[in-house]
């Protein structure tokens, strides 16, 4: 049970690269409490990303780093790392943040050191030995207002996250559990990176009666090339 007494404060939406076609943007978020903490959730592609020959090239716009200094924040301020999972465009940058407590799912964390080919590529960054991770088991509770939800089915052990601020109320940030707000259905349809459709539905059916029990006013999408542009960015914030 959390005992920490700071709550959230600050959402800010962080875009490191944008994927073509369709412009869906590779997002990281911070979270600052009323304490000054300060919680930055995924860390993006790595600095030497490179898709295989005849893919797309991601349009990479500033680092999780760069855009952290331009808020006053360097690698060393982020007191703790919520991995949502190890894709590439969410783990790449987790090696820079040492002084950080890195959270993640069991059993995802679990799957990832025994070897899982998926995030092997970028295993230098989520598996660097001076990283340190807490494990928890299916939906936690951070602290009073940041919520962890267990939502595999894109791969085992992802997790998405309900914040609760005190002027836009709770918010779920999704992400690649529902990547786009079309996918949000019950009866949804695995796509091509997900590895278990019947999780995949059972993790989006959880999370769309979350919205309605919580009266949940804003849903932010992994992937969401449409959604992106309507949304505040950082330096903006949601309070």
């Amino acid at each position: 049970m959390a005992t920490s007494i700071y709550t959230p404060q600050r959402l800010y939406l962080i875009q490191v690269a944008t994927l073509p076609p369709t412009g869906a943007p590779v997002p990281c978020y911070l979270i600052q409490t009323t304490d000054g903490k300060n919680i930055l959730i995924d860390s993006g592609l790595p600095a030497n990303f490179r898709l295989p020959e005849g893919r797309p090239i991601p349009e990479f716009g500033k680092s999780v780093v760069e855009q952290l200094a331009i808020l006053g924040l360097k690698p060393k301020d982020i007191d703790m790392l919520i991995c949502t999972h190890f894709d590439v465009d969410h783990a790449g940058g987790h090696d820079l943040f040492k002084n950080a407590e890195l959270v993640v799912q069991r059993q995802h964390y679990d799957l990832a050191r025994n070897g899982y080919s998926r995030f092997a590529s970028i295993r230098s960054h989520w598996d660097h030995p001076e990283l340190r991770y807490r494990t928890v088991d299916g939906n936690t509770e951070l602290l009073p207002g940041l919520e962890l939800i267990e939502t595999s089915g894109h791969v085992p052990g992802h997790q998405s996250v309900l914040v609760r601020l005190p002027e836009t109320g709770p918010v779920l940030l999704a992400i690649d559990a529902v990547p786009v707000q079309h996918a949000f259905t019950a009866e949804r349809k695995a796509g091509p990176l997900d590895v278990d459709e019947e999780q995949l539905r059972a993790s989006t059916r959880k999370l769309l009666d979350l919205i309605e029990r919580e009266h949940v006013g804003l849903v932010i999408f992994g992937h969401d090339g449409k959604q992106w542009p309507t949304l505040k960015k950082a330096p903006e914030y949601y309070a």
